[in-house]
């Protein structure tokens, strides 16, 4: 599997990720358009392509932050889940960024989200907080309540919550 950064919203990749991110992401988890293509201009941010075979088989958006990396997003393409690629992704998360943080959404919602909690804690992920909220990403969306997981147990939590909205959401 190879991890390819994409540094242009000209990549051809582009479009394809995107596409994907809008029908798999409810429309108040995801950036429009107009917010998505800034994020190549943002120093924290990687989006990186996933490709196993010579295809692009789904994408991370991370944000580097003072002390941990935030997954934004971070997807398999529909025709490419239950293959234990999404494993091969943690894989590579866990050994190029040492702290990690996600948001997901609660598990008892409906049975993808209990599908998802149950993928990141046999791939080393833990509860952190499950009283969190993400913040709006615009106007017209609302924010929503969802869990932190971690692969640390981070000191300040609170201070890690005021980094990512301050920088993630800002």
């Amino acid at each position: 599997m190879e991890f390819l950064p994409i540094t242009s919203p000209d990549d051809y990749r582009i479009q394809e990720i995107y596409n994907s991110y809008s029908t798999t992401f409810p429309e108040d988890e995801r950036r429009d358009w107009d917010k998505f293509i800034p994020l190549f201009n943002h120093s924290n941010v990687k989006v990186i392509s996933a490709l196993h075979e010579a295809k692009n088989i789904g994408y991370l958006i991370i944000w580097e932050l003072s002390n941990f990396t935030f997954v934004e997003h971070f997807e398999v393409f529909q025709e490419f889940r239950s293959q234990k690629l999404g494993s091969h992704i943690t894989g590579y998360l866990f050994e190029n960024y040492p702290r990690i943080i996600l948001e997901i959404e609660p598990e008892h919602l409906c049975d993808d989200a209990k599908r998802r909690y149950y993928f990141y804690q046999k791939n080393g992920f833990k509860l952190i907080d499950a009283s969190y909220i993400q913040p709006s990403y615009g106007k017209d969306k609302k924010p929503l309540d969802l869990w932190l997981l971690a692969n640390y147990s981070p000191e300040n939590l609170e201070e890690v919550k005021d980094e990512i909205y301050d920088i993630v959401y800002h």
